[in-house]
């Protein structure tokens, strides 16, 4: 079966669901697709126990209420056939066509190993707090929270509403850096205004600078942490530690569309003009696939590229000083968060790199990039595809994230053997 939209959205959080709007509202007939059952992304992902911010709720009913809007959820984009998408859902497989594509696809989680990171009773700041909000247990659980970042805030306050006793916040930055980043937050009132009603909600958590969790300490499961604090060393007993170190953009599509990257670290985003236009004519980008930028930077860039897909470039332009104002924002968080030299190296010889193959870091030694590496010890050929070692090797400076292979993600057997797309068929929906 085949299908075409005006405009194809890949992603539904905030980025995802403004261009959806901003599309629709100008009579285009757009899909907007998330491999989740539930619109928000990551940032505004459904809480089981807990109604959802007003801001989140209006701006998810707002989209899926329009009726220019076909939701799809759970669905997945597969691999690129000519001028299609095959995407995958619970139950089927179809190709795509667009008259434009708007990747809002987000980020993940950088998680960076250490010794005992894989324990039972580890994982990111983001993962806990998707955890929680999906009504994982954390009512009385004692909750370590480390690595860099505003999210350390948001995930501590997570677990604190799920009933959970946070003992304290570890931040790797310095005292100075965060004193300097906390005097420049009056440029941004929003952020200011969301930093103290988190630092509200979390008053009596102690918070620590220049503070590193060293290793987690346990034998089947997690017993405790060893932190490297500016006085020196020392051990909390715990059963729950989250440790994240911010974000890196969701790439892998881009990349296999063949839009061009850019470099501003040691990831990739995607390079787009004034407009979110990609190096690809049809193809636009938003939020964080663009540069790890927040919330707000992601919902007006959203909007440009919505707005731009469907050739309303005034419209979009009215928008152009205010995502300046919030990508003014991400620069200072790229600045003040500067991961420590300790950060990087807290893995030792034994510690695994390759969750998913077991592949321990004194592996990879002899290999001078990623593929050599994969071919023979299996490093990033898991079900993540080396999204989290990829990542975490890229962060380390052993290997540059190497490129994408479709498959974007496993998929059933019964998608893969889709008939491949015609682009001469007439079988296309209108």
């Amino acid at each position: 079966m085949h299908e075409r939209y005006d405009v194809l959205v890949v992603g539904a959080g905030p980025a995802g669901l403004t261009a959806a709007q901003a599309a629709a509202s100008r009579g285009a007939r757009v899909g907007l697709l998330d491999a989740q059952v539930q619109a928000g992304g990551q940032v505004w992902r459904h809480d089981v126990r807990h109604a959802p911010p007003a801001v989140a709720r209006r701006a998810i009913e707002a989209a899926l209420s329009h009726p220019g809007i076909e939701w799809l959820a759970q669905t997945r984009v597969v691999l690129q056939e000519h001028d299609a998408l095959l995407l995958e859902d619970n139950e089927r497989a179809w190709h795509v066509r667009y008259g434009a594509l708007i990747l809002a696809n987000g980020a993940r989680e950088l998680l960076l190993p250490f010794p005992g990171w894989t324990l039972p009773g580890v994982t990111g700041t983001g993962g806990l707090q998707a955890l929680g909000k999906q009504g994982w247990p954390l009512a009385g659980k004692k909750v370590v929270i480390g690595g860099s970042g505003p999210l350390l805030l948001a995930a501590a306050a997570t677990a604190k509403r799920h009933g959970a006793t946070v003992l304290s916040i570890h931040e790797q930055a310095s005292a100075a850096q965060i004193h300097r980043f906390a005097r420049g937050l009056w440029r941004w009132p929003s952020k200011a205004w969301q930093a103290a009603m988190l630092r509200t909600t979390l008053a009596g958590v102690p918070y620590h600078t220049g503070s590193v969790v060293r290793r987690a300490l346990g034998g089947d499961a997690l017993q405790g942490v060893e932190i490297d604090g500016p006085h020196g060393r020392r051990q909390i007993a715990c059963d729950q530690l989250a440790a994240g170190y911010g974000l890196v953009p969701n790439v892998e599509l881009a990349q296999m569309l063949g839009c061009e990257l850019r470099y501003p670290n040691r990831h990739a985003c995607v390079s787009v003009d004034d407009m979110q236009r990609t190096s690809l004519a049809n193809v636009f980008a938003a939020g964080e696939v663009c540069g790890i930028g927040g919330r707000d930077s992601a919902r007006i860039e959203g909007a440009i590229a919505g707005y731009a897909a469907v050739g309303d470039q005034a419209q979009a332009r009215q928008l152009l000083p205010a995502r300046q104002r919030t990508r003014r924002f991400a620069d200072a968080l790229a600045t003040h968060f500067a991961l420590d030299p300790r950060v990087l190296a807290l893995a030792d010889s034994d510690t695994l790199i390759c969750r998913c193959e077991d592949v321990p870091l004194s592996a990879l030694d002899a290999f001078p990039d990623a593929r050599s590496a994969k071919l023979a010890t299996r490093c990033g050929m898991g079900a993540c595809q080396g999204r989290i070692c990829g990542s975490a090797l890229a962060e380390l400076s052993r290997f540059p994230r190497g490129g994408i292979r479709p498959p974007l993600f496993p998929a059933r057997l019964s998608t893969l053997g889709t008939a491949p797309f015609d682009p001469e068929s007439q079988g296309v929906h209108p």
